[in-house]
């Protein structure tokens, strides 16, 4: 039997003897090169490595788990024998310095056929690809990451979690809306409906020092990690080679504690959005919810709501979030909830058809045939006060922080300034004023009337600057102008204006109570005295006291008082004119540049004169005559959708971000709905 178990047993001693020789061979390459290439004498040298050659990091790339299950599959189905001879293969491999991995390599490339060169070649293609987003600092990764449009970042946070810590950022996101709420993106084309304008503003600071702050910790990050691979690298110096494999895996814990160190602080940055205390909402959630109204405005996806309870024609409307006020020639207003369609309140004490109305935060104020218009606290439903003057009915208003305008069926207008309690009349329409409009950053104002002209007026000299009209009016050169009376008149800003001028315009909002506080308008024969909830004239009061050359006044029966030294500082500003949009009875839409008086475009469409108009950045709402209500592109002209269901003509629109308001002669208010549910 020991002659037939010789065979038997000449292959294990023989295995014995390889694994005792391939052991002499390996143990001394493994415990010569191992330490060498994970902490390097150079590494306590104060020499800058990029990412891609830094010693500690090196050939360290995350492996691929799905690549990895496929290699351990594979080499499960290998005898025993040839799994270690593999393994040894890796480990010489792994151990080997740079000189040598490459001397390796290329022996064995030479030794490749071209299905093995090809195939070599398509593993090579993934994986030289380098992950940039993880390897650069964050707030470069932050500063490429801004220029993707919204479809990119959207594929790009599907790439890995940090790729997604990034591409949601509210970094990123934030940038994405400045680009496209309540303007057009110059690169897609999108424009998207505003929504938060001052949420916009007030986050822009925060999100300025969230950038500083990240430079500042990722360079603190940066120190504490060279500084801890250093130590490290002291500390395995200081070990005995004799103990390598111990002082391996403390060393190797030191670093990747450094690392979990780095990424928490990412994290950190990255999640670092809010004050406490303030509840927002991710920038890419309002991104999103943008989005989907826009398409909802450009597909005609709305819900509808009816609102019925006046018993004659509605003749003015406006609307918020939360309520809808109507006034209507049943001499009634109406407050209704805009999202249940109840009915909160009626406020009555015209004894005539109210047939213009406007409200903000605190107050509505409403103007009515019977001469008169009333100041209201909605939320009660009380009359705060009564403001006559005009001799006959109130056909339109408008107000902003200080000054009230109001055009009238007895062709004048009024500017009543509430801080003062003076008023002053702008005289030179020929019938009815039917809308009048302030625009607070110019300090002009617009009025359109029955006699087929626009006028645009200077507040602080009460001048006529220009009159936009049509043809065989005295005095006009310009065969362009409406041939029928006038309705509306709308100024609006274009976005494709120079975007300084516009930033400038909505500075100008920011500081137009501080505006109108130092350089009040006044009235050298005009002053309102509060009797009995009513205001009512008073002859002025004249100061003889002398005065200074800057400081004499300048009266004249037609001109406000104003020190010269406001006069001055007032013709030095530039004034920021907007385009204007009319309608008239003509069955046509305006659109004018108030600097040249040029008419820029004419929209066609309605078949009956158009009564309503409202307008935002990209788009016009109009009712008309003909029972219809149309929404034009404010850019090209195009219109987009036409809305029926009125019985009679349509009087008044109102547009939001995500609503279109109608009222009509019918009594009806119809209110369409393009918001997210």
């Amino acid at each position: 039997m020991s002659g037939s178990d010789g065979p038997y047993s000449l292959p294990n001693v023989d295995g014995e003897r390889q694994d005792k020789n391939a052991a002499a061979v390996l143990t001394p390459f493994l415990t010569r090169h191992i330490p060498q290439r994970l902490y390097p004498e150079s590494y306590k040298e104060s020499r800058n490595f990029c990412y891609r050659h830094h010693p500690a990091f090196k050939c360290k790339r995350q492996a691929d788990e799905t690549d990895m299950e496929d290699l351990q599959s594979q080499l499960d189905t290998l005898p025993q024998q040839d799994q270690q001879a593999i393994t040894h293969v890796w480990s010489i491999f792994s151990a080997a310095p740079t000189q040598e991995r490459n001397l390796i390599l290329k022996g064995m490339l030479s030794q490749c056929c071209s299905p093995q060169l090809s195939y070599v070649s398509s593993l090579l293609r993934d994986l030289i690809r380098i992950d940039f987003v993880s390897a650069l600092p964050a707030e470069i990764s932050y500063k490429i990451l801004c220029y993707l449009d919204a479809s990119s970042l959207c594929k790009a946070a599907q790439v890995s979690k940090n790729w997604r810590k990034l591409a949601d950022d509210d970094l990123v996101w934030h940038r994405m809306c400045e680009q496209h709420i309540d303007r057009k993106c110059t690169k897609c084309g999108w424009g998207l409906p505003l929504l938060e304008r001052r949420r916009l503003r007030e986050s822009k600071k925060d999100i300025e020092k969230r950038i500083e702050n990240i430079s500042q910790r990722i360079c603190t990050s940066d120190s504490l990690t060279q500084a801890d691979a250093v130590r490290a690298s002291d500390k395995k110096r200081s070990i005995d080679e004799s103990n390598a494999s111990d002082s391996d895996e403390i060393v190797v814990n030191d670093v990747q504690a450094a690392k979990r160190t780095r990424s928490n602080d990412m994290s950190t940055l990255t999640t670092q959005n809010v004050p406490p205390g303030r509840l927002t909402r991710p920038w890419k959630d309002v991104y999103s919810e943008r989005l989907k109204v826009e398409q909802n405005w450009r597909r005609g996806r709305y819900q509808l709501k009816v609102f019925k309870g006046h018993t004659d024609g509605i003749m003015c409307l406006q609307f918020d979030h939360s309520v809808l006020i109507t006034g209507s020639y049943d001499t009634t207003v109406r407050v209704w909830d805009i999202e249940t369609g109840k009915l909160l309140r009626i406020l009555t004490g015209h004894v005539r058809g109210v047939r213009a109305l406007m409200f903000d935060d605190s107050k509505l104020v409403t103007g009515s045939m019977d001469r008169t218009i009333r100041i209201w606290n909605y939320k009660t439903g009380e009359c705060v006060s009564t403001l006559r003057g005009h001799t006959d009915g109130v056909l339109s208003l408008h107000f902003d922080a200080t000054l009230l305008a109001s055009g009238s069926a007895d062709s004048t207008i009024r500017v009543w300034n509430f801080r003062e309690k003076s008023f002053f009349t702008l005289r030179g329409h020929t019938d009815w004023v039917n809308a009048v409009n302030i625009h607070s950053p110019s300090g002009i104002l617009f009025s359109a009337s029955d006699d087929t002209t626009v006028r645009m007026w200077d507040l602080d000299t009460h001048e006529c600057l220009r009159i936009f009209s049509g043809a065989g009016m005295s005095g006009v050169d310009n065969d362009q102008g409406h041939f029928g009376q006038v309705q509306c008149v709308l100024p609006i800003v274009l976005r494709d204006e120079d975007e300084d001028d516009n930033e400038l315009a909505e500075d100008d909002d920011d500081v137009n109570e501080q505006y109108h506080h130092h350089h009040h308008y006044q009235s050298t024969g005009h002053q309102l005295v509060l009797e009995g909830g009513e205001y009512k004239e008073q002859e002025p009061t004249v100061s003889t006291a002398p005065a200074s050359d800057d400081e004499m006044s300048l009266q004249s029966p037609s001109s406000p008082t104003l020190s010269r030294a406001v006069i001055r500082e007032r013709s030095r500003r530039k004034r920021n004119l907007p385009h204007i949009l009319t309608s008239s009875l003509d069955n046509t839409i305006k659109l004018w540049d108030a600097n040249t008086g040029e008419c820029t475009k004419t929209l066609f469409g309605h078949v009956e004169g158009v009564w309503g108009l409202a307008a935002d950045t990209f788009r016009i709402a109009s009712g008309a005559h003909d029972r219809l209500v149309k929404v034009w592109d404010i850019q090209s002209g195009r219109c987009l959708h036409t809305f029926s269901g009125h019985s009679a003509p349509v009087a008044c629109v109102g547009l939001s971000d995500s609503r279109l308001a109608s009222g009509s002669d019918d009594g009806e208010v119809r209110v369409y709905s393009f918001g997210v549910e």
